[in-house]
């Protein structure tokens, strides 16, 4: 523990589990600068402590497994009571749960359970304290529509196809929050996140841009995986926790599930054009088969962008940083070396 804050300073506090990560670390830095104490609970498995200032007085740092601490929330306990907690510690990344599912699984649902119950006691006067559960566009799993919209039928594959065994956690994490609001009127807001990406994101798990940003800056080829004609939507991490406080903030958003993210498609390829473009790299664009990158099980979709409609009426939300600029932002970081 760095850099304790003091839970009885009488400022509003917030706990952010997973808060070294990438989206994590930047929605600490939002909160911190809204003049908030805030708690960071990370074990550091994907996360990295540089991501977060090396001192703060409002800031308190926990390196440990979040199932170690949660017991220790509400005003009686250690880590005393909370307004508010971010809920951002999970298994991340397709290879990361494609290769050790079950230690995805268990992450997911366990920490988000164990967390949920805790929120019921955790709020100043042993209230529950708001919560927002951070989801994945994943649990939509196989549809086939153009737009998905967060009241849509889901569909995945079999349960022998491990990629599915993600989307199906999330899912379960959504409907434990779902349940606490209706059963003991829990504040939570749950968001599924759209391919977020920017300045501190990382390739080792399978991220498709700070991967390609590291080819094309080294001159190596950047490697599409199929034929590249699928689709996503990439929004800008820094859009994304601007939004995160507004939805927590409104009793009318609790207990609803809202789509975050950015809404204009582009194609791997594309993206990898994009790439080459903003670094002036003369990295060529190599494709291969998914086989060659990930383990028996894997499958990918063509296309995946968001409904924003609910988004946009409850809290206005535009996203306004043009991909152009995250990608140039992050390839200085990590030029500067400060993505690892």
């Amino acid at each position: 523990m760095t850099a304790k804050s003091n839970p009885n300073s009488g400022l509003p506090r917030t706990l952010v589990t997973g808060g070294s990560g990438f989206i994590g670390s930047h929605l600490t830095e939002r909160l911190l600068s809204a003049g908030r104490e805030v708690v960071v609970v990370d074990n550091l498995s994907t996360g990295r402590r540089s991501n977060l200032p090396e001192t703060h007085d409002r800031l308190t740092v926990i390196e440990q497994d979040l199932a170690d601490v949660v017991s220790d929330l509400g005003e009686s306990n250690q880590l005393g009571a909370f307004d508010e907690i971010y809920h951002l510690a999970a298994a991340v990344g397709v290879k990361l749960v494609m290769e050790r599912p079950a230690e995805a699984i268990e992450t997911n649902v366990s920490l988000t359970a164990d967390l949920l119950t805790a929120s019921l006691r955790s709020g100043k006067g042993g209230a529950p304290s708001r919560v927002l559960v951070a989801s994945s566009s994943e649990v939509y799993g196989k549809g086939v529509g153009e737009v998905f919209s967060e009241e849509d039928d889901v569909v995945y594959g079999p349960t022998t196809v491990t990629r599915w065994s993600y989307a199906a956690s999330k899912a379960l994490d959504e409907h434990l929050a779902l349940a606490h609001h209706s059963q003991s009127a829990l504040p939570a807001v749950i968001v599924r996140f759209f391919n977020t990406v920017g300045p501190r994101q990382i390739g080792k798990y399978g991220m498709v841009l700070p991967r390609f940003v590291e080819a094309a800056l080294a001159g190596d080829p950047l490697t599409v995986f199929g034929d590249g004609t699928q689709s996503r939507c990439f929004c800008d991490v820094r859009d994304v926790v601007g939004v995160l406080p507004e939805l927590m903030s409104r009793d009318a958003c609790a207990g609803r599930v809202f789509n975050v993210g950015s809404d204009q498609p582009i194609t791997i390829n594309e993206l990898a054009e994009a790439v080459i473009a903003a670094t002036g790299s003369s990295s060529k664009i190599e494709h291969t088969p998914y086989s060659a990158a990930y383990p028996r099980g894997f499958e990918d979709l063509k296309r995946r962008r968001p409904d924003l409609t609910r988004l946009r009426d409850a809290v206005g939300f535009e996203a306004r940083v043009p991909l152009e600029k995250t990608i140039a932002d992050l390839a200085e970081a990590i030029q500067s070396g400060s993505v690892a």
